[in-house]
């Protein structure tokens, strides 16, 4: 398994965890984030994230920032790209049993770092469901108005 990931100024810190945490498990980690706390657009490395994930460079993305809003709607742009903003473990495997998100977005600013790493190996644990999700998830790249 690969994962990329990527962050802004806000979730450096994070990475830097999320990062060892996947490592001690043996998964690779394609590092697209910064590793400063300068501030900096998260759009710079949550593009790279996305395409990785897009191309089938990485089997799942990790993208933080501050709100975790703007990396989610940065990686959205992308074809194929089903990133789901997560604040809970609820919605972390809702996220992954009934949409397949293949990216998690963590908001460094919302919730702690523990909760962020527990997040983390639940997003990488849950299987898709399939079924009528399934049908779902096929309509969601369709172009309308």
């Amino acid at each position: 398994m690969i994962i990329a990931i990527g962050n802004d100024h806000a979730g450096t810190h994070y990475k830097f965890e999320i990062t060892k945490l996947l490592k001690s498990k043996g998964i690779e980690v394609l590092n697209f984030g910064t590793d400063l706390e300068d501030s900096m657009d998260y759009p710079d490395t949550i593009h790279p994230v996305a395409t990785a994930v897009e191309t089938n460079k990485a089997t799942f993305g990790i993208i933080i920032c501050g709100s975790g809003n703007g990396a989610q709607i940065t990686a959205n742009k992308h074809q194929g790209i089903r990133a789901a903003l997560c604040w809970n473990n609820e919605l972390v495997e809702l996220a992954r049993l009934h949409n397949n998100a293949n990216i998690l977005s963590i908001p460094a600013r919302f919730v702690s770092l523990q909760q962020a790493m527990g997040f983390v190996e639940l997003f990488l644990k849950t299987e898709f469901e399939g079924g009528r999700h399934q049908i779902r998830v096929e309509k969601i790249p369709t172009k309308c108005c």
